[in-house]
């Protein structure tokens, strides 16, 4: 496969970058990838891994020339990092981003983007409980959702270059607009990920009292929302702070079903309980007719780490 962009600039080095980098040298999308992280030591890693083909001390020197950039670093640090590199952009660029909120993000970037410079925010819809750049692997986001948000600053021209690279790593790709795009996910991520961190928050109160029982007879379902509650923290608690609105309403709507199940139990409402959960169990069915899962034995944990490249 040709070139895409001639040169990549990833900010920030995280799971994300590390794996687009990944991606992008398996299938020849890009020409050079440049790359830039606060620390000394993440750079360094980037280029001893090679997912990078030069790193570079500060934003602005890495987005310089560049065709593409794409911003890597929590939703909390994009308006700080845009303002960074707006001066330094190159005349027919695109800046995108991998954030998991849009609305905020576009807020945040938009105004430092100059004139001639396209905008076309992103999020692909993947990613694992590791963070830091050793944690990026080329197939992350193989048959994994990639949703773009156009802006008025999106060009058409700068969509479809962008929307072809995602599709070169793997990517289904589609386009909504960002509050509705917010929504979406505080549905299918940001709210299970704090119903994740709460039960595992309960469960370490009760390890203090239960002489750690909770964590040494953890059952599976435990053990996934552990799992979830292993992601960043820096960037979770950034999805909570700028997607607040949406994420309030699904946990209020959480709450009622929440309610709903409580006085079946209470009741000994049999009828109902069953009903609800085969209705609920059947949304799983879906997920992994459209590929988005595997049905395969402990939740396809053994047959996805055996072809795991890190």
């Amino acid at each position: 496969m040709s070139a895409i962009y001639d040169r990549v600039a990833l900010i920030g080095l995280g799971l994300i970058a590390s794996s687009m980098g990944h991606a992008m040298k398996e299938k020849g999308l890009a020409g050079h990838v440049a790359g830039h992280a606060k620390t000394a030591a993440t750079r360094s890693a980037a280029l001893e891994i090679g997912f990078c083909d030069s790193v570079h001390a500060t934003a602005a020197e890495a987005v310089a020339g560049s065709d593409l950039v794409v911003l890597a670093v929590p939703v909390g640090a994009m308006a700080e990092v845009a303002a960074e590199i707006g001066p330094h952009l190159k005349p027919g660029a695109c800046v995108t981003d991998v954030g998991s909120v849009k609305q905020a993000v576009i807020e945040a970037v938009a105004p430092h983007i100059p004139e001639g410079v396209a905008f076309v925010p992103g999020h692909p819809l993947a990613g694992t409980e590791h963070s830091g750049p050793h944690a990026g692997f080329a197939s992350l986001f193989r048959n994994r959702w990639c949703l773009l948000t156009p802006t008025p600053q999106s060009t058409p021209e700068a969509i479809a270059r962008l929307r072809a690279l995602w599709e070169g790593m793997g990517s289904n790709v589609d386009e909504m607009d960002a509050p509705h795009h917010d929504l979406v996910l505080a549905v299918v991520s940001h709210t299970p990920h704090l119903i994740a961190y709460t039960m595992v928050g309960v469960a370490d109160h009760l390890r203090r009292v239960s002489n750690s029982e909770v964590i040494k007879y953890s059952a599976s379902g435990f053990r996934d929302f552990t799992r979830i509650a292993a992601s960043d923290p820096t960037m979770w608690r950034d999805v909570f702070l700028t997607n607040k609105e949406a994420t309030l309403d699904i946990l209020g709507r959480f709450t009622e079903e929440l309610f709903v199940l409580q006085r079946a139990i209470r009741m000994g409402d049999g009828e109902q309980l069953h009903a609800y959960f085969t209705r609920t169990r059947a949304i799983r069915r879906g997920i992994i007719e459209a590929g988005q899962d595997t049905a395969a034995p402990d939740f396809g944990r053994v047959a996805a780490d055996s072809t795991r490249k890190v």
